[in-house]
């Protein structure tokens, strides 16, 4: 009998200490940054481009999303003209009608050269081609890798922004400087959403 009581009267010491609270040296540690040191950027922020024609008509999105390896890019159009559209992020957020060539060229901070099938690697804003079905919608998911919202490396939002395009063409992926895609039919400024 005394080997049972023994037994439970541990059993319940040992049950209480699971529920101890830990011990100030244990919940006081907190991570510092040095000051001068960069930090990584927050996963989950986001910029969102509102994308529209010319004549100022609403055809979709394109969304970043901060990730742990780089962003997320989804893009969604509706009212576009069917087949294969070149899509890319520009170098500068500014979409002024009626051709769009305020957003400059290809985002490229890493300095290489256009297209998926380049030698030389591609534009981080490079993508291959948006698919736009018989009723004008289309969808795109891809990963920009080593990339970064903003104040971060190779950061898309730099002092002077940047835009979403959607070319007339399709893009071959290989011409240099803009996959020979043809005009801008739509463009959209990224904004920090989130």
């Amino acid at each position: 009998m005394k080997i049972i009581a023994f037994a439970a009267s541990f059993s319940v010491l040992a049950l209480a200490a699971c529920g101890e609270p830990a011990s100030q040296e244990e919940t006081s540690e907190v991570a510092t940054v040095p000051a001068g040191e960069a930090t990584s950027p927050a996963s989950g922020e986001t910029a969102t481009a509102m994308l529209k024609t010319a004549d100022g008509k609403s055809v979709g999105e394109a969304k970043v999303m901060q990730t742990a390896s780089g962003l997320d890019l989804v893009l969604d159009v509706n009212g576009m003209p069917p087949g294969n559209h070149g899509v890319h992020i520009h170098t500068t957020g500014q979409c002024d009608a009626p051709d769009f060539k305020s957003a400059g060229g290809h985002w490229n901070p890493t300095n290489k050269s256009h297209g998926l099938k380049s030698d030389n690697g591609s534009h981080m804003g490079d993508f291959v081609n948006l698919e736009v079905a018989a009723d004008g919608t289309g969808h795109l998911e891809r990963p920009i890798e080593n990339a970064s919202l903003e104040n971060g490396t190779n950061a898309l939002l730099d002092a002077d922004g940047a835009a979403f395009i959607v070319h007339e063409g399709q893009d071959d992926q290989m011409t240099d400087p803009s996959g020979d895609s043809g005009a801008r039919l739509a463009c959209g400024v990224f904004t920090k959403t989130g």
